[in-house]
């Protein structure tokens, strides 16, 4: 059993929502939660220019760390690499997110169903293929915003943010078909989960707004097994570009984690 710790990783912070899940299921693991911020946002980048980046920085990541599973708490980097970064390191087990297209089609009531994501995941045949195994006898609307993970980031960071701003970002969410509305809207970033409270404020009627976090800690949890902790040391954040601001800091403080230069 590796007493290596746990690795999340994202393209900013949006992935501190699974992170908090994660500690709750697997307390006695370490946790080092990785920010990609020098590439962010990833739903502007090339495919091959993405996934060769993704690839490259987990070969430092891996060596330094020695993580006992990596979280991709992602959608846009999970749909695109997870199979090349399984390829790359076959002794290190990866755990990506998804849009949560399954249980949306379960439970809806309607028949509606809207998937709010990245460009760059909407633009996956991934993701259209989960549409078509899991839920073929509803109606998905893919929503691509362009802006909202990164409002999301401004929020998370302490900025304002202007509620037309978000409302124009999800208003596409919502169809109404005869007598039948929208009634599940899966939010297929993990950024987006921090503005839930905004997005419900905001909706024309109410819907269930899909958070996968918890989904992706269970999955960890279950090829985990439980073991006596490794080492005492604190978690651990590392952000790609070694520069975030005191906003940031005083959130990764918030959140238990501790700042380390990469080698760390």
């Amino acid at each position: 059993m590796s007493a290596g710790p746990v690795l999340i990783f994202d393209s900013g912070i949006g992935g501190l929502t699974v992170l908090r899940e994660a500690r709750v299921l697997m307390p006695e693991y370490r946790f080092v939660y990785i920010a990609d911020d020098a590439g962010f946002p990833y739903g502007g980048w090339g495919e091959d220019d993405l996934r060769e980046r993704i690839v490259r920085l987990f070969r430092d990541l891996i060596d330094e760390h020695r993580p006992a599973l990596c979280v991709i708490a992602c959608n846009t980097a999970s749909t695109l690499v997870l199979d090349d970064l399984r390829d790359a390191f076959p002794a290190t087990p990866f755990v990506g997110t998804v849009p949560a297209v399954k249980p949306a089609a379960e439970h809806t009531r309607s028949g509606l169903v809207t998937v709010l994501a990245t460009p760059g995941t909407v633009r996956r045949t991934y993701t259209r293929d989960l549409i078509q195994s899991f839920a073929s006898q509803c109606h998905v609307r893919l929503v691509g915003s362009e802006n909202l993970a990164g409002l999301a980031e401004a929020y998370i960071r302490g900025d304002r943010v202007e509620p037309d701003d978000i409302a124009a970002e999800i208003m596409p969410c919502f169809v109404e078909q005869e007598d039948r509305r929208t009634d599940i809207v899966v939010l297929a970033c993990t950024h987006y989960p921090f503005l839930a409270n905004r997005f419900r404020a905001l909706a024309p009627w109410p819907v269930d707004w899909l958070d996968p976090a918890e989904a992706i800690a269970r999955r960890a949890r279950s090829l985990l097994a439980v073991s006596e902790p490794g080492d005492d040391s604190e978690d651990v954040v590392v952000f790609t570009s070694q520069a975030p601001d005191f906003p940031v800091r005083r959130l990764m403080a918030g959140f238990g984690l501790r700042f380390a230069a990469a080698g760390d």
